[in-house]
């Protein structure tokens, strides 16, 4: 099975993107209460709670990573991604378990 790659956007809202390191494991919970992105996934780091969103934007989805929406049937109602590359306009995420 080939990697699944992903981006967090949105960090900026939150707690900005300096605290992102490559390796730190993040959560991905579907955001069904999300009036504007119906396909929205929030990322979480534990000990500080929501950091960001799958991107879901031609705009924000970088590199070979693919969108929210093309995410969001392959994964439960939460699963665990990896960082690998911490960008200057976002952040690089590999899926773990698909929970």
């Amino acid at each position: 099975m080939s990697k699944v790659y992903f981006t967090i956007t949105g960090a900026a809202h939150y707690y900005g993107m300096d605290f992102f390191e490559k390796n730190m494991v993040v959560t991905l919970r579907k955001d069904k209460e999300n009036e504007v992105d119906q396909e929205a996934i929030a990322v979480y780091v534990k000990g500080l709670g929501k950091v960001g969103y799958v991107a879901n934007s031609p705009y924000t989805v970088l590199g070979q990573s693919i969108s929210a929406g093309r995410m969001y049937d392959k994964i439960g109602k939460k699963a665990k991604g990896r960082v690998r590359f911490v960008l200057e306009k976002g952040v690089v995420c590999v899926l773990e378990k698909k929970g």
